[in-house]
């Protein structure tokens, strides 16, 4: 049985930042290291030993630095968990746990510190006070033909035309610019195709195609936002030269019995098919409504409860992954370098709303606390159903989530979070507001 650190002392170093002394006995950590490589021996397969015979020295060459680190993680963690307890602390965030000196060879135990920042105190959450507009909505005829429209120009085909391309037509392109003394490329041409609305390249460059024909070419000043993928590009007004290829119109399929069986309607009827439309939009306006809510609570919340001091290093890591996110979206929107990175002040424009983020988890997590809420087991599976429609295999992602812990302790959390939401709207001072889907979903 593994026999927990002894908490030495426990020091405030801030308002909500703590530090705490651990000692691990270094008997405790031979012992339980010494255990567990005895039962590696009796098991471990290595190739040129049978098993159960391999010699001590080996299975301490390949498998001692790892035990020894998990052994001291697991004692670290029992012994700060035991301290927690006993000096009634709540934790807000996960501890950083370091050793405080290193220790000779045969020293009597192991020293570490860990440091920690505390959940404030909120006083009275009075959720009666706050104002909250709650939004319905429903998914009506219209919204699943749009939808069937959608799902038909997913499988569009392309017929050339000789006409001049207008909205909705492909482009076949070739492009070079001119950018100062430098051409990029430097030789030859890029080639490309925009179906013209689509938003695939810049505003100005989708409305010198359109009117254009096939052969047509045409030379055009383009000015390229800052932070545009291209550096030789960004933030410039550069001579873009257009020569449209090909132009050609969108041919769509008709809702026959092929097409709805690609979509897994076995049947091929059109009623089924347009039911499990009807499925899909109302899980999706679920999810949209829910998040409305989130963020109407949270704004209501954060205004309310703005006085109250957070926990500085929780906020700062909450502002560093907002501007990694940034980043991440800038990317794929073709708006940043593939290789760009964050300034290390980066995360400082994200500081404000990551504050809030924080105070919204904090505030779930003490309003779900002081009125004993629980996790609503089918709510979780209606999430998780939520979620695993968004993809072609539903089944594949409900089990992957189920067989990985921390996916399960991410998805248990949210739903958590939307359970207290609602608990809190429904005891708010709200009133509702009907919206159609799409001023909903976008």
């Amino acid at each position: 049985m593994a026999v927990p650190a002894t908490q030495v002392s426990v020091e405030s170093i801030g308002n909500l930042e703590r530090r705490m002394t651990l000692r691990v006995p270094s008997r405790d950590v031979d012992d339980q290291v010494g255990g567990r490589l005895r039962e590696i021996a009796r098991t471990a397969r290595i190739k040129g030993f049978r098993p159960g015979k391999v010699p001590t020295s080996v299975v301490q060459q390949r498998f001692g630095q790892q035990v020894r680190a998990e052994v001291l993680d697991n004692l670290l963690r029992e012994g700060f968990d035991s301290a927690v307890r006993e000096n009634e602390l709540r934790i807000a965030g996960n501890p950083r746990i370091e050793p405080a000196k290193t220790e000779g060879e045969g020293g009597e135990e192991l020293s570490y510190v860990a440091t920690f920042e505390l959940v404030p105190e909120f006083g009275e959450i009075d959720v009666a006070s706050l104002e909250v507009v709650r939004h319905t909505s429903e998914v009506t005829e219209a919204d699943i033909d749009r939808m069937v429209e959608n799902l038909r120009l997913q499988r569009r085909s392309w017929s050339a035309v000789t006409r001049p391309a207008k909205e909705g037509d492909a482009v076949d392109v070739e492009t070079w610019s001119q950018a100062g003394e430098e051409r990029l490329p430097a030789q030859g041409v890029e080639q490309g195709v925009d179906v013209i609305g689509s938003g695939a390249m810049l505003p100005e460059i989708e409305a010198a195609l359109t009117g254009m024909s096939a052969g047509e070419e045409k030379s055009l000043d383009v000015t390229f936002p800052a932070e545009w993928r291209v550096p030789q590009l960004a933030g410039k007004t550069v001579q873009v030269h257009l020569k449209a290829v090909q132009v050609s119109e969108p041919v769509l399929p008709e809702v026959d019995l092929a097409f709805i069986r690609s979509f897994g309607v076995k049947s091929g009827e059109l009623a089924q098919f347009r039911n499990e439309i009807r499925a899909n939009l109302e899980r999706e306006l679920k999810g949209a409504l829910m998040n409305r809510l989130r963020r109407e609570v949270g704004e209501q919340l954060a205004a309310a409860y703005a006085h109250v001091e957070l926990p500085p290093r929780l906020v700062e890591q909450e502002a560093r992954v907002l501007a990694q996110q940034a980043l991440q979206q800038a990317r794929q929107q073709g708006k940043a370098n593939a290789n760009a990175t964050l300034s290390p002040t980066a995360h400082e424009a994200f500081l404000e709303p990551g504050r809030k983020r924080v105070l919204l988890a904090l505030l779930v997590g003490e309003v779900a606390r002081r009125n004993e809420l629980r996790l609503d087991p089918q709510r979780l599976n209606e999430l998780l159903r939520l979620i695993a429609s968004t993809y072609e295999e539903p089944q594949q992602v409900i089990e992957l989530y189920r067989n990985d812990p921390q996916l399960m302790a991410g998805l248990q959390n949210r739903a958590m979070e939307e359970q207290v939401i609602d608990w809190i709207a429904e005891r708010a001072k709200h009133t509702e507001q009907a919206l159609s889907f799409q001023e909903v979903v976008g």
